[in-house]
């Protein structure tokens, strides 16, 4: 059975986040997001891929070491809003994720 291709689309403060990491940890966010967006990315694992609550923006969390990828899915695509270091993901929902008004963060 064929899988659909997603495209994957970096929003510019991604580019951005992706240019600021080092080369090594840059070369494995951009495998991981190949490995894991590019055909699945809406399959939650217990470690790898996350589907976040309490907000509607960011839609899903994807673990790459220790940088967060966050992203959602549209029509066809991944559209990659940010990439930042696991110290900075709170800080970074808190400011730019939209909350999702009808259910509880957990």
């Amino acid at each position: 059975m064929a899988r659909m291709r997603y495209q994957i689309i970096l929003a510019s403060e991604a580019v951005e986040d992706l240019h600021n990491l080092k080369a090594n940890l840059r070369s494995k966010v951009r495998d991981a997001l190949e490995t894991h967006l590019r055909y699945q990315p809406v399959k939650t694992s217990r470690s790898r891929i996350k589907r976040l609550r309490g907000v509607s923006r960011p839609q899903f969390r994807l673990r790459v070491d220790e940088v967060r990828v966050f992203y959602d899915v549209v029509e066809g695509g991944v559209k990659v809003l940010a990439i930042v270091q696991k110290s900075q993901a709170q800080a970074w929902l808190d400011m730019l994720g939209e909350s999702d008004e009808g259910s509880s963060t957990v």
